[in-house]
C-alpha cells in the first residue's frame, strides 16, 4: 500500500509541473516570438515481484509480475512551429517567415530571438529595445568607386542605421544615352555657318537636320551643371556631335582607341558618330582617335572656375554593332540621356527592409543604397536551445552550432518588415490540457486518500 501512496505523490508532483508549464504558456499568449512548451510523462521504474519463465514441455510460459512506482517527467519540449504574423506598420519591426532566429549580442555573449520588435537608439544602433542588445548583421562598405555593397562573407557586427547622416556629393562619372537619330533628314553642308547649324538643330521641326538633348550632371562639389549634346547629320551614316557644359571651362572630348591611343586635342568639343547601313552605331571618333569595338565611350574633360584640376566623365553611346544606345533609323528624333550617376550632398531620411534582410537607405538627394543586412541563424535542433528569458534563446550542448547567414538561403526563412511574429500558443489546446491536468491531479489525490483509508483499516484490525 505504501507503493500506491508514493505513486500518487509522484503523480501530483508531475501534474503540478504540467500545470506550471500550461500557466507559463497562457501567460505568454501575447508575447511576440514566444514558443509554447509541453510536458511529456513516462512511467517510473517498476518493482519486480516475480520474473518471467519460458514455456516447457508440460507447462506454458509465465509473464513477469511487476508493480509500478509512479510516473516521472520524460521531457519538457519546445514547440518551434511558426506563429502567425501580425501587421504593425512600423518599419523597424521584422518577422521571420520560415526557419531561423535573429542574432543579438551582449558583449561577447550571443543570443537568438524570434521577436523582431527592434528599434534604433540615439547613436543609430539597431537594438532589441527590451534589453538594449545589438542586432547583428553586416554593415555596408564602399568600393573603390564609392559604391555601397554588403559583404555577407565577413564576420557579423552591430548593425547601424545612421538616420540624418550626410551623403557626400559625387561627381558624375558616366552619362548613358539611348536614342535615335532620324536617318531621313537632309545633310548639313560642310560649309554651314555656326548660325545655320544652330538653326538646323533648334529651328522649326520641318527644317531640322539635327537634334539636341540636355541632362543635369554634377561636379565634385555637388554643383548641378547642364550638359547639352547637339548632333547633326554631316554625311550618309555619319553625324557630328558637340558637347557644351554650363559654367565650365576648357570643355573638350577625347576618344581612347582600342590599343590605348589617347591623342587629346584641347578645346575640341566635337566628335563623330558612324553608323552601318542598317542603323547600328559602329564607331565614334574625336577627329584623331576612333573606337569601333565593344563599348563606345566618349570622354569629356572640363575645368571649374577656381579649381585648377581637370574633371572628366564619359558619355556611353552604346555597343558597337548593337541596337543599343544611339541608333540611326528613319524615325523621329528621340535623342536623350537616360541616366547619370552623380548627385549632390544629401541626408539619410528614410530606410526600408526587404525580404532578404537588406536595409536600404533613401537620401534627400534621391540616392538609394544598401546600409546593412540582417543576419539569421539556424540550428540543427532548435528545440534544444536554452530559454534565457526576455524572448532570448542561448546555445546549448544539444542545439548544435549556430549556422549564420543571409535570409532566404540554406534553409533560412525570409524577413518581413512591418510585421511581428505572434506567440504560437493555442488557447483551445491549453485549456483542454488544463482540464486534463486538473483531472489527473485530482485522480492522483484520490489515490493518496484511498490508500490512507486502507491503512486506517489495517490499523483497526487489532481492535
Amino acid at each position: 500500500m505504501m507503493r500506491s501512496l508514493y505513486s500518487g505523490v509522484s503523480g501530483l508532483k508531475n501534474h503540478q509541473v504540467r500545470m506550471d508549464v500550461i500557466g507559463h504558456n497562457v501567460a505568454n499568449v501575447n508575447t511576440h516570438g514566444y514558443k509554447s512548451e509541453r510536458v511529456n510523462f513516462m512511467d517510473m521504474i517498476s518493482q519486480e515481484l516475480s520474473g518471467a519463465s519460458e514455456p516447457k514441455e508440460n507447462i506454458g510460459g509465465i509473464n513477469p509480475m511487476q508493480v509500478g512506482l509512479g510516473s516521472m517527467i520524460s521531457s519538457i519540449d519546445k514547440i518551434m512551429t511558426q506563429g502567425s504574423l501580425q501587421t504593425t506598420g512600423k518599419n523597424t519591426d521584422v518577422a521571420i517567415s520560415g526557419e531561423g532566429f535573429f542574432v543579438i549580442r551582449d558583449g561577447d555573449k550571443q543570443f537568438y530571438t524570434r521577436a523582431g520588435f527592434f528599434n534604433i537608439d540615439k547613436d543609430g544602433n539597431y537594438v532589441h529595445p527590451g534589453t538594449g542588445l545589438h542586432v547583428q548583421g553586416w554593415n555596408a562598405r564602399m568600393d573603390e568607386n564609392e559604391n555601397a555593397y554588403v559583404n555577407t562573407s565577413a564576420s557579423i557586427e552591430d548593425i547601424k542605421i545612421p538616420l540624418y547622416s550626410k551623403k557626400p556629393a559625387k561627381a558624375t562619372q558616366e552619362v548613358v544615352f539611348q536614342s535615335n537619330l532620324n536617318q531621313a533628314v537632309d545633310i548639313v553642308p560642310a560649309d554651314a555657318t555656326e548660325e545655320q547649324i544652330n538653326q538646323f538643330i533648334s529651328g522649326p521641326p520641318d527644317q531640322r537636320r539635327g537634334h539636341a538633348t540636355t541632362i543635369n550632371v554634377y561636379d565634385p562639389e555637388g554643383n548641378k551643371r547642364e550638359l547639352r549634346l547637339e548632333m547633326w547629320k554631316t554625311d550618309e551614316n555619319r553625324w557630328t556631335g558637340r558637347v557644351n557644359l554650363d559654367g565650365a571651362e576648357n570643355v573638350s572630348v577625347n576618344v581612347v582607341g582600342p590599343a590605348g591611343q589617347d591623342t587629346a586635342v584641347p578645346g575640341n568639343n566635337n566628335f563623330e558618330l558612324g553608323f552601318s547601313s542598317d542603323g547600328r552605331l559602329m564607331n565614334v571618333s574625336d577627329g584623331v582617335d576612333s573606337l569601333n569595338d565593344g563599348k563606345l565611350e566618349i570622354q569629356v574633360s572640363f575645368r571649374i572656375p577656381g579649381n585648377p584640376e581637370t574633371q572628366t566623365f564619359t558619355m556611353d553611346m552604346g555597343e558597337a554593332g548593337q541596337v543599343k544606345g544611339v541608333t540611326q533609323y528613319a524615325s523621329d528624333f528621340t535623342t536623350k540621356a537616360v541616366e547619370q550617376d552623380g548627385y549632390p550632398m544629401g541626408y539619410l531620411e528614410a530606410f526600408s527592409i526587404d525580404n532578404t534582410g537588406t536595409i536600404t537607405g533613401t537620401y534627400s538627394n534621391g540616392v538609394k543604397e544598401p546600409l546593412a543586412k540582417i543576419a539569421l541563424a539556424t540550428f540543427t535542433n532548435p528545440a534544444g536551445l536554452d530559454k534565457a528569458g526576455e524572448t532570448k534563446f542561448a546555445y546549448s550542448m544539444n542545439s548544435g552550432e549556430a549556422n549564420i547567414g543571409e535570409a532566404g538561403l540554406a534553409g533560412k526563412g525570409k524577413i518581413n518588415a512591418g510585421l511581428l511574429e505572434m506567440s504560437n500558443v493555442d488557447l483551445a489546446d491549453q485549456f483542454t490540457d488544463m482540464i486534463v491536468t486538473q483531472r489527473g491531479f485530482q485522480a492522483n489525490s484520490r489515490t493518496i486518500t484511498t490508500t490512507d483509508q486502507m491503512i486506517q483499516e489495517v490499523l483497526g484490525l487489532k481492535r
